[in-house]
């Protein structure tokens, strides 16, 4: 009890029915309790709590499932891997920095061996070399009032599509093999792209992607749905480019086997 306030004390054991002398310790955080809300003119904007990056997080599953209910001759494996603490470093035992993307892989390699119990290490060789990560992280949407913070060919716009980053000190994980398959998904689905690269005179954050490609070794590019007010308790993003995500998710669940096929080298 040393070192909270009392009244706190009293309110989190009335909350959980128990008395303050049973409580050993806690993890305590304030957020926003308001629902999603609808605006715009047209009602073309969503107004949400931590859209960054639950947005992704909610059309990557939706496409999972979607994609999922007609796989009877599906040869690939597709999964959705969603981690904590992204926002302060992915440094922790349930994070993107730690074992669990490596050992999913391995795990599943072995399943596949001939002996399953046994791991072929020419097969899990294999299984990287073939594998494909989407880094999806919320991208940063221009802003009318502080335009000049973006490069005129690199400003995402709401409601015009998934963004595709990129940056030359290893931030984003896009190169040129990256990106050119995702806009080859985008362009066989008739999905519109965006492309994004920080001012060179701005820093650039960075996302996942960049720690489990570095852990794996796995192809990764770094995309995202662009939005605004990004960290703050209220953010702000198009409705259109939810559908976009879906769309593109599942363009690359059911597309990407058949493209990297037709890749040389």
């Amino acid at each position: 009890q040393k070192g909270h306030d009392p009244l706190l004390l009293k309110a989190i054991a009335d909350k959980i029915g128990t008395t303050v002398d049973k409580i050993a310790d806690f993890e305590l955080n304030l957020f926003d309790v308001q629902p999603a809300a609808l605006g715009g003119l047209q009602t073309e904007f969503l107004y949400s709590a931590r859209l960054d990056n639950l947005a992704t997080v909610f059309c990557s599953v939706e496409a999972l499932v979607e994609y999922s209910a007609n796989i009877d001759d599906a040869e690939d494996i597709c999964l959705v891997a969603l981690f904590d603490h992204e926002e302060v470093g992915s440094r922790s035992a349930h994070g993107a920095g730690s074992p669990i993307m490596a050992e999913a892989t391995r795990r599943i390699s072995t399943g596949l061996s001939d002996k399953s119990d046994t791991l072929n290490p020419d097969l899990y060789g294999a299984v990287l070399r073939k594998s494909f990560v989407l880094s999806c992280d919320q991208a940063h949407a221009i802003h009318p009032n502080y335009s000049s913070k973006h490069e005129s060919a690199h400003s995402p716009k709401l409601n015009a599509g998934v963004v595709i980053k990129s940056n030359s000190n290893q931030r984003y994980t896009t190169n040129s093999v990256t990106g050119f398959i995702i806009r080859e998904l985008a362009r066989g689905a008739n999905l519109p792209i965006q492309e994004f690269v920080v001012r060179n005179d701005c820093p650039c954050g960075s996302t996942i992607g960049p720690i489990i490609s570095g852990n794996t070794g796995i192809r990764t590019v770094d995309i995202g749905m662009p939005q605004l007010s990004m960290h703050s308790c209220r953010e702000m993003m198009g409705i259109v480019d939810l559908t976009n995500g879906v769309e593109l998710f599942k363009a690359y669940f059911g597309g990407f086997a058949a493209l990297d096929d037709k890749l040389e080298g």
